[in-house]
C-alpha cells in the first residue's frame, strides 16, 4: 500500500481536512455540544486538553502510525469533530479508523456514514488496503452499533486491553472490513446516503 499522507478529503456535504492547530477552537466548540468529554469511554479532549490533542496526533503522524482529520459540515461551514487512521502498518497493508467524535447535533445524521465512506475509499481505492479495522470500548455500544450498521464484521474482543482516560482498563471489540468486501460496504453506504438526501 501507499503511505498516507495529508489529504483533504471531500464529499457528501463533509470535507475532511488534516487536523491543525487552527482547528483547535473550533474543536473545543464541538466536544462542548454534548460534552462529549464526560464520556468515560471515549477520547474526546476536554477544552483545557484539546493542545495536547492535537499535538499527540501530530507525534503520531510524524511517527507514522497516525493521520488526523478535523471533519467539517459544509452545511453550517463548522468543524464538527475529528476522525483518523491509526495503527497504520505499511507492510501488511493495513489501516485502522478511529478516534471518531462528532458534536451531538452530528450524531445519528448523515455525517459519519459520509465520512467512513470518504475514508474507506481512500484507504481501498487509493491507498491500496487489504484490510481497515475499527475499535472501540466494549461499554461503547453506540459505537459498537455503528461500526457494525457499516457492514463491518466483528473479529472479536481483546480482553483487559488498553487503559482509559480515568485509569481504569477497558476491553476491546475490533472490527474490520476486508478489500473484497469493500464494493458491497461501498454500495450499502452509499444508499444509506442516498435515503438521507431524499428525506431532507
Amino acid at each position: 500500500m501507499k503511505t498516507p499522507l495529508p489529504t483533504r478529503l471531500e464529499g457528501h456535504g463533509v470535507r475532511l481536512e488534516p487536523l491543525a492547530r487552527e482547528h483547535h477552537d473550533a474543536l473545543i466548540a464541538a466536544a462542548r455540544d454534548g460534552d462529549l468529554w464526560t464520556l468515560w469511554f471515549t477520547s474526546v479532549p476536554t477544552p483545557d486538553e484539546a493542545n495536547s490533542y492535537i499535538a499527540a496526533a501530530h507525534a503520531g503522524q510524524a511517527a507514522g502510525h497516525m493521520l488526523p482529520w478535523a471533519v467539517r459540515d459544509l452545511a453550517s461551514n463548522t468543524i464538527v469533530g475529528s476522525t483518523r487512521y491509526h495503527d497504520i502498518v505499511t507492510t501488511i497493508d493495513r489501516v485502522e479508523i478511529g478516534y471518531t467524535w462528532y458534536a451531538a447535533r452530528c450524531q445519528k445524521t448523515h455525517i459519519n456514514t459520509a465520512c467512513k465512506l470518504l475514508l474507506l475509499g481512500h484507504a481501498f481505492e487509493v491507498l491500496g488496503c487489504r484490510v481497515v479495522g475499527f475499535r472501540t470500548d466494549n461499554f461503547n455500544f453506540a459505537s459498537q452499533k455503528a461500526i457494525a450498521a457499516l457492514g463491518a464484521k466483528k473479529d472479536g474482543v481483546l480482553r483487559h486491553h488498553q487503559a482509559r482516560r480515568d485509569g481504569t482498563v477497558r476491553d476491546t471489540v475490533l472490527f474490520s472490513i476486508l478489500a473484497g468486501e469493500w464494493p458491497d460496504v461501498r454500495r450499502h453506504l452509499e444508499l444509506r446516503l442516498a435515503r438521507w438526501t431524499a428525506q431532507q
